[in-house]
């Protein structure tokens, strides 16, 4: 996440809502990048990236009154949106297959010794995490995404995602075991 204050987002949409255009175009500036990574991270296509991200930001100039600090942070209020149109988009463009339930695994059973992407190169590490974590269904994706890709805060993620912290937590643990499982076979037919 960046290191800047999160109230300066909130003095931008402040400042937007009163009509200063200046401030809505600096907010954009600022925030349209994390998005449309969150967008893009989440979908696996850019067009959709691009639709969300345009999306989230018509959305806040339409009604940036529902944006209430008390219920999180303004960068948390934007990946909601996002969130909301990634799965809504999803939903409209694909058939939904569902994926067969991943076996319970003891995740005490791996070591640090076992280094599931060793032998794979750096490009090939990239892109075999990003097909896995795009493999995985859609609520286990996002905490990935926000968690581990985005650095939110566990809070943070469960505001976006309008659930409990336990629950973001639970989701985010049972989601690193099913991608260690899926990086794990993709090493394996690659030997």
């Amino acid at each position: 996440m960046t290191s800047e204050p999160i109230d300066a987002d909130q003095d931008l949409l402040s400042r937007a809502r009163a009509g200063d255009e200046e401030s809505f175009t600096a907010l954009y500036r600022r925030r349209q990048a994390c998005v449309y990574r969150f967008a893009l991270q989440m979908s696996g296509s850019s067009s959709v990236a691009e639709e969300v991200t345009q999306e989230v930001f018509l959305t806040v100039i339409r009604d940036a009154s529902r944006f209430d600090p008390q219920r999180g942070t303004l960068l948390a209020y934007l990946y909601g949106i996002a969130r909301n149109q990634v799965l809504r988009s999803l939903e409209r463009d694909r058939p939904y297959v569902p994926m067969q339930e991943e076996p319970e695994c003891d995740s005490s059973q791996w070591t640090a010794r076992e280094d599931t992407l060793g032998d794979l190169t750096r490009g090939e590490m990239i892109e075999s995490v990003r097909q896995a974590v795009l493999a995985l269904p859609a609520n286990f994706r996002e905490v990935v995404v926000l968690c581990d890709l985005h650095e939110m805060s566990y809070v943070d993620a469960a505001s976006v995602l309008g659930c409990a912290l336990g629950t973001v937590r639970s989701r985010l643990h049972r989601a690193r075991g099913m991608l260690l499982e899926k990086l794990k076979a993709t090493k394996r037919a690659m030997v």
